[in-house]
């Protein structure tokens, strides 16, 4: 189990909002991983809009790399289909909602955006049901 300190988690909260204020203020852009994502794996794009794509996510990868323990397990006790239907879900989810945690919660909450506060809402709200129900009635 990953221990973090609070002054840990205050730290990267910091560089998360940091990073997308500079994306915003230097591309015009939002730091919405899941459309940066998709927009580098699904759309052509040109050379420059493609290089500041892969920075990005190089960036998070790095930052992650750098930061916590090497050591990685899949969760203990579920199945690796159960995991990759899980993950399908979340991707699935976030195509559907226009955008994933970082776009809503971390930039659209940031630009006072209606439908990102509802996102935001609906996210924490499904979370917190999905863990209610998985701890208490099921296991």
């Amino acid at each position: 189990m990953l221990d973090l300190f609070p002054s840990q988690a205050l730290f990267g909260g910091i560089l998360i909002g940091f990073s997308a204020l500079l994306l915003l203020a230097f591309n015009g852009r939002t730091a919405g991983i899941s459309s940066i994502l998709y927009n580098l794996l699904y759309n052509p794009l040109n050379r420059i809009e493609r290089s500041w794509r892969l920075c990005f996510m190089a960036g998070l990868f790095e930052r992650a790399y750098l930061m916590l323990p090497v050591e990685f397990e899949l969760r203990k006790g579920y199945s690796l289909v159960l995991l990759i239907a899980s993950g399908l879900a979340v991707g699935i989810g976030t195509r559907i909602s226009n955008g994933c945690t970082s776009g809503h919660g971390v930039c659209g909450i940031g630009m006072l955006s209606i439908r990102s506060i509802a996102a935001t809402v609906t996210f924490m709200i499904s979370g917190i049901l999905t863990v209610t129900v998985l701890r208490n009635f099921i296991g």
